[in-house]
């Protein structure tokens, strides 16, 4: 059984296979992961884990500037991860206010469509009417799982990092 877990600390090992299992270089949306963090050491690690757990806190979701970071895990596996940004700040104008990622071979399993719709939920929760997101224009699958959770194509847009299109889901 699938779940949507607030990242931790014991899974150290199993996201660390995952995130191997991206490859060096390989975009993975949904874990917050920069190019400074140290999530090697036991101790990098628990600080990027309590990084995001503030950035998902009470204080950061009522600046409109938090992010609620999941991970999809099934027992103690990672299967990827999910990121629900907060407000209406120039990132998610450029990036959408979610991101996901699903480790390749925990792919076409509809892991990421399961996921969005839960995140839906919390930005309902949230109070918000209409949600933002943006995928690769090259990316069908991340297209086709936006549109199956009511994603409207808007356009086809520009980033720092190519093409993209943009969607936007009423709630």
């Amino acid at each position: 059984m699938f779940e949507l877990i607030a990242p931790t600390t014991r899974l150290h090992a199993a996201w660390l296979e995952a995130h191997e299992e991206w490859g060096p270089g390989q975009h993975e949306d949904g874990f917050g992961l920069g190019p400074s963090d140290d999530v090697d050491s036991p101790d990098g690690f628990a600080d990027w884990v309590a990084m995001l757990a503030a950035q998902s806190g009470p204080e950061a979701r009522e600046t409109g500037r938090g992010c609620t970071y999941r991970w999809i895990v099934e027992r103690d596996l990672v299967h990827g991860g999910i990121a629900f940004r907060h407000g209406p700040n120039d990132f998610v104008l450029q990036y959408g206010h979610i991101g996901y990622g699903i480790r390749p071979s925990s792919r076409r399993r509809g892991l990421a469509t399961w996921a969005l719709t839960r995140m839906l939920d919390e930005a309902r929760a949230l109070g918000l009417d209409q949600v933002l997101l943006v995928c690769e224009a090259a990316n069908i699958a991340s297209a086709r799982t936006i549109e199956h959770s009511g994603g409207t194509f808007d356009a086809l847009g520009d980033t720092e990092h190519g093409a993209v299109r943009r969607y936007s889901i009423k709630l």
